[in-house]
Formats: structure tokens, C-alpha cells, sequence
């Protein structure tokens, strides 16, 4: 196994690695920066895209454009004109809370979590699991948690699984239905002493994490077992990706400054490329949000 620094650019809140097959290459995000990378790895060659700060997430638009989440809002970005479209709004409007995470689903559609910072002792977060729907209509299917991170639907049992960092914990929900039921504890991160953040599948069925707090990966198996820990030279890693030929690399972001994290060693806010792992991804669904 082999781990290096894919780019010299570091970034502040780096976050959402996403391969594109089509093109291989890579995007990222700097989410406090609102910066949107496009990345070749095979010669280095960096695209920069800025958009409203902070943002939260994005996915792949199957007609080349880009779904974001910022703070408050939804929108479709087209890299070749570099002009954003907002589609959608949270009814809700607190300083501390924002957009994050989010993931395209398997039918088109862009779900997201949020985040809600500050929170007084016993005080329940606002906000909500949205889904933002191909036409552009965003709805509330799930229950806030504090800091949602790392979506993904289960490659086989079509279960929502999401991390709530603030809770050290991942969950699975049934969203068949068209809202989020059935919440299930798929694992506890407390025995690594790390909150989980962005997360990833692999072929065999195994969840990967960003253990966010110790500078580690994680992988758990399909019954919740850790089975795999490997510990990064950066303090923070936050999401992660697999690409390359086959899928056959791990693409980690990491932070250096989110406000709230901070680390100043030689790679902290690197992109790192992973090679030699042994073990293969999943390709990400793209998000058809007002495309055919």
C-alpha cells in the first residue's frame, strides 16, 4: 500500500471526493473556501470553480452540470459557463445551521443532510434529511441529526446509511416508503475514540469512514465488524472515494482549518491517493436533477 499527496494545493475544509469515470478525473471541494476542484491525476492539471461560501456538498449531473449544496439552498452549476442556477431553499434559516453532506441516489435524485452547530444543553437540532427531486422540488424525508455526514444507499438493500458525527455513529434508514423509517444503528465509532465522517462502499460489501478525529480510515464489514484501520499522515481526514482504473484507488480529503478543526502538519489539507489497497469501490450514482 502505497499513500501520497495527489496535489500540492492544500485545502482549508477539504471534503467530496467524487470520480468521474467518464473523464477520469477527480472533483473535490474546499467547503469553507467554496471552492470546486477538477482534478487530473495523471498529470496534476487542477480546474478551480468558486462558488457561495460555505457550501456543503455536490454530486455528478448526468448532463455534465453540477448539483451543490450551500448553506441554505440548492442549485445546479455548469462548469463550462460558470454560471449557478439556485433551485431550491431551506424554510429554515439559523446561523448555525447549514447544508452538508449529501449523495446522489440510484434513481436521479440528490439527498442531503444538515448540520446545526451550537447547540444548548438538551436542545434538539433543527433542519431534517431533503431530498432534492429531479424536478428541481426539495423535500424534508428525515429527522435532523447534529452533523450529517457521509450518505450512501446500500448497494443491494437500498437502505439509506448516514453518519451522525456529532453522535460518533452511523445509521441505516428504510427510505422506500419516500421517507426516512426504520432507524437502525449500524455502528458506533466511540471504541476508535473518532466521529465518523464521509463514508464509501467497496465490492465486497464493506462501509468505509473517515475516523475524522485520528487520522485514520476504518472499514467495517457487512455485519458492523471493523475490518480494516489505517492510519494517514494527515490529523484529519473527512471523505473519501474510490477511483482510478477499476476503482482500484482511494481518494482522501483532509482538513487544515474548518473553524472548528485545525492541523499544520505537511499534508494536512491534502488530497491523498491511495494505491495498492486491495480492494476495489463501487462507481457513485450520478444525479439527473432536471436532465432526461
Amino acid at each position: 500500500m502505497h499513500i501520497q499527496p495527489l496535489i500540492p494545493q492544500r485545502l482549508a475544509l477539504g471534503e467530496c471526493p467524487n470520480w468521474d469515470a467518464a473523464t477520469g478525473q477527480l472533483w473535490a471541494m474546499d467547503c469553507r473556501r467554496g471552492h470546486l476542484l477538477r482534478i487530473d491525476p495523471a498529470s496534476g492539471q487542477t480546474e478551480q470553480h468558486l462558488l457561495p461560501a460555505p457550501t456543503g456538498s455536490f454530486a455528478l449531473n448526468a448532463d455534465g452540470r453540477i448539483v451543490i449544496a450551500m448553506k441554505e439552498a440548492l442549485g445546479l452549476y455548469d462548469p463550462a459557463s460558470r454560471q449557478l442556477h439556485t433551485l431550491a431553499e431551506l424554510d429554515e434559516h439559523l446561523p448555525h445551521l447549514r447544508l452538508n453532506d449529501g449523495c446522489a441516489l440510484p434513481d436521479g435524485r440528490f439527498l442531503v443532510g444538515s448540520m446545526h452547530l451550537h447547540l444548548e444543553a438538551g436542545e434538539a437540532p433543527k433542519g431534517g434529511i431533503y431530498v432534492l427531486e429531479r424536478d428541481g422540488q426539495l423535500a424534508r424525508i428525515g429527522p435532523a441529526l447534529k452533523t450529517a455526514n457521509g450518505p450512501l444507499i446500500h448497494p443491494h438493500n437500498g437502505r439509506l446509511f448516514i453518519a451522525d458525527s456529532a453522535a460518533q455513529s452511523i445509521y441505516s434508514f428504510d427510505i422506500s416508503s419516500g421517507q426516512a423509517q426504520d432507524q437502525q444503528l449500524f455502528i458506533s465509532t466511540q471504541p476508535q475514540q473518532s466521529a465518523p465522517d464521509g463514508c464509501c462502499w467497496d465490492r465486497d460489501g464493506g462501509l468505509w469512514t473517515a475516523l475524522v478525529r485520528t487520522g485514520q480510515l476504518a472499514r467495517y464489514d457487512a455485519q458492523g465488524a471493523l475490518s480494516e484501520l489505517i492510519s494517514l499522515p494527515v490529523a484529519h481526514p473527512s471523505a473519501l472515494c474510490f477511483g482510478g482504473p477499476d476503482l482500484a484507488e482511494l481518494y482522501v480529503t483532509s482538513i487544515s482549518d474548518s473553524g472548528r478543526l485545525r492541523a499544520s502538519g505537511p499534508l494536512d489539507g491534502a488530497i491523498l491517493r491511495i494505491t495498492g489497497l486491495g480492494y476495489r469501490g463501487l462507481a457513485k450514482p450520478q444525479a439527473r436533477i432536471l436532465s432526461d
